[in-house]
This record gives structure tokens, C-alpha cells and sequence, in this order.
């Protein structure tokens, strides 16, 4: 016979209540408070180096799970593949002072931006570690955008020289919005900035939001090539999107446009050329781990599924092209484990790929601010479980 291990107190109580926080919720509750993102991914960068931590995956560093659909079905109802066609979940837990586990989930299709809806709708449900009862549902994509950004700001904070003026910006969406103010944040000195897009409408959009929102920034102009964009640059950064599958169609660095002292964050397809291959390049993952279970799960050479340019790193590894020793560790930077820039003159090249952990810290961070400020709607989940 099973024991009974339910509580003899009465008193405790069984009840489970959460939050819920809708997108104005979230900025109420500090969502697009920029600065205070980049020193909790600072934090969580010091975290992970420790190992105070967990992913999916059989090594705990797996970016989530995925799922794709096929170029034809026979089933009516079945969506077919298409750019950034998917579903996927990701999970992680933090520790630390976070202590929360959480899990971000969404389904992205391109073909949303005709229906003025954003290519991906998120959400994320915020956990006790303990018991594993829900604290919060909330809107994510403001939570993505604004973590996403603030991890080039931690590069930049310890990676690029702190005179940095110029800013050099490939592609002109979201990613780039958000790039761009968590560099603001950590180098004040701003003050140019050279874009390239596509289309018009995007670029009119940039950059009215860059005059409206960074009034400092007085020389800004839009460039016809990658080359501009890096040539002269202080801070380069790419963060447009396109499809995988060949390399050879990623944004390419070429050695000879990067100028001394250039911090180069790529959170976005891109390629490097061989001149970039060499060991007086510093190149920086911002975790290790992470590309070694994208390594483990996908088939050779990765770059061609995973096109962050961390993964052509390990390829080049693979190729003997490379040294591991090469690769070197944001966290441990971080953590002063490492050192940061060590001169004016020093070329700097940091892979951006994107964790579940960056969304429980932010998402703790915030899920915090709203209790204190009494923002959110209470839900209950139940006041006694049905089955226990």
C-alpha cells in the first residue's frame, strides 16, 4: 500500500496562483529597460560560466526543440515549409539569484508580415524551481527582442573600445533596434551610424526610430554594400535574416575592410573569408556549450543548417583549418576568468546564438518588477488539484 504524503498541516495550502502580462504589461513592468537587460545578461553570463545552469539536451546546452514541416504533405490541413516556417520550444533553468526555470515557446512563419503581425509570436511561462507551479504566462516578444540585443551589449561593454563612435548595421529590423541600444548603453559615445537594408520602407522606419529615440546619434547614412557597413567601423553588426542552407549566400566579413580596434557582433547569418581564419582575430562564442550540442545534433559541415558564424568556427575546427584553443568564452570573459579587450588595436569577432537562460533571467527580472508594482492579471490555476 502507498503512504500518504500528502502535508498533515491543514494550513498549507494547495492553492496555485499566477500572472498573466500582456505586451503593455510587460514595458510597465521595465520589458524595454535596456540598460538593466544588459546587466542581467552580464549576470547570466557569469552564471553559465559557473555552470549554475541547464538547457535541453543530453549535454544540458541545447538551443531547444524544433518543429519543421515538410516542402509538400498529403495531409490538407498540414502547413508546408516556408522561410521561418516552424514551431519550437525552449527550456532552461537558471540559478543564482534567479532560481526559475522557464520556457519559451512560438511559431514563426515569414509569411505573417502580409497579415501585419510580426514573423514570430511569443510567449513564455515563467516556474518555481521547486515545485514546478507556473509564477507567470507572459507576452515574449519584446522579452526575445530585448535579451537578444542586450547580449551584443555585454560583448561591447568588454570587447570594444570604449571610444567607440561608428556603428555599422546589416539589415535594419528589430535585431538591429535592439543591438543598437544596448551599444548605446555601454558607449555612450555614439554617435554615427551606417546602415544597409533591403527595402525602403524598413530603412525610412530605422531611421526615424534612431532620430526619435538616440537624438545624439547626428551623422546617419545609408550604404549600398556589407563592405560599407564594416569599413571604418567602430562596432559592426549584422542582424538581417535569409535562408540557410549555403554559406556562400551568408553576409560575408572580409579581412580587408575590418580596421584595427573593429568589435564585430553577429546575432545573424555570416561568413567570414580566410583572412578572418587567422589566430590574431580574437573570436568569441557566447557559449561554448551551446555550439557543441548544435555540433552533436546536425549533420557536417553545420554551417549549412545553423548559420551563425560560431558555427563556422567549429567547422573550420573540423576542417583543421582552426585550433580550439582559438575559441574563447564570453562567460569566461565575464567572469575577469579571461581578459577582455587588451588593446585599441585588437580585431574582435563575437558569435551571438541565442539561449532559453537569457529568457528566465530576463523574464525572472521582470516577472519580479510586476509583483512589486501589483501589474499583471491573477489567474488560478486551482484551489485543490483534482489528482494528487
Amino acid at each position: 500500500m502507498l503512504k500518504d504524503t500528502r502535508p498533515d498541516d491543514a494550513s498549507v495550502s494547495t492553492r496555485i496562483d499566477f500572472i498573466y502580462l500582456s505586451e503593455p504589461d510587460m514595458i510597465r513592468a521595465g520589458v524595454t529597460d535596456m540598460a538593466a537587460c544588459v546587466d542581467t545578461m552580464e549576470e547570466m553570463f557569469a552564471l553559465l560560466y559557473r555552470g549554475d545552469y541547464r538547457m535541453a539536451g543530453a549535454s544540458n546546452n541545447s538551443h531547444g526543440s524544433i518543429v519543421l514541416f515538410p516542402e509538400n504533405s498529403p495531409f490538407p490541413g498540414m502547413p508546408t515549409a516556408t522561410p521561418d516556417r516552424r514551431f519550437m520550444a525552449m527550456p532552461a533553468y537558471l540559478g543564482g539569484r534567479f532560481r526559475t526555470a522557464g520556457m519559451k515557446w512560438y511559431g514563426s512563419n515569414i509569411e505573417n508580415r502580409q497579415k501585419g503581425l510580426p514573423r514570430s509570436i511569443l510567449t513564455f511561462v515563467l516556474n518555481d524551481a521547486d515545485t514546478g507551479a507556473p509564477l507567470a504566462f507572459m507576452s515574449a516578444n519584446l522579452l526575445s527582442a530585448y535579451r537578444t540585443g542586450a547580449v551584443p551589449g555585454v560583448g561591447a561593454r568588454h570587447l570594444a573600445r570604449k571610444d567607440s563612435r561608428v556603428v555599422g548595421i546589416l539589415g535594419p529590423g528589430v535585431m538591429a533596434r535592439t543591438s543598437l541600444s544596448a551599444f548605446m548603453a555601454v558607449c555612450p559615445g555614439i554617435d554615427t551610424i551606417k546602415v544597409k537594408g533591403r527595402g525602403r520602407g524598413s530603412l525610412d522606419a530605422f531611421l526615424g526610430w534612431v532620430r526619435e529615440t538616440f537624438p545624439g546619434i547626428v551623422n546617419i547614412s545609408v550604404v549600398d554594400s556589407v563592405e560599407a557597413v564594416v569599413r571604418d567601423s567602430d562596432i559592426v553588426t549584422f542582424c538581417s535574416s535569409g535562408a540557410t542552407g549555403d554559406p556562400s549566400t551568408y553576409p560575408m566579413v572580409k579581412r580587408e575592410w575590418v580596421a584595427p580596434g573593429t568589435f564585430l557582433s553577429m546575432p545573424a547569418p555570416a561568413n567570414i573569408d580566410e583572412g578572418m581564419e587567422t589566430p590574431d582575430i580574437r573570436k568569441v562564442l557566447d557559449n561554448p556549450g551551446l555550439y557543441d550540442a548544435w555540433y552533436e545534433e546536425n549533420p557536417k559541415p553545420v554551417h549549412r543548417f545553423i548559420p551563425a558564424v560560431g558555427i563556422r568556427f567549429l567547422d573550420l575546427v573540423e576542417e583543421g583549418r582552426m585550433s580550439p584553443g582559438q575559441l574563447e568564452d564570453l562567460g569566461k570573459i565575464v567572469a575577469a576568468d579571461a581578459p577582455g579587450r587588451r588593446n585599441d588595436d585588437e580585431i574582435i569577432i563575437m558569435s551571438v546564438g541565442g539561449m532559453p537562460v537569457e529568457d528566465v533571467a530576463w523574464g525572472t527580472v521582470v516577472y519580479r518588477n510586476a509583483i512589486r508594482q501589483g501589474i499583471g492579471v491573477k489567474l488560478n490555476l486551482w484551489n485543490e488539484p483534482a489528482l494528487r
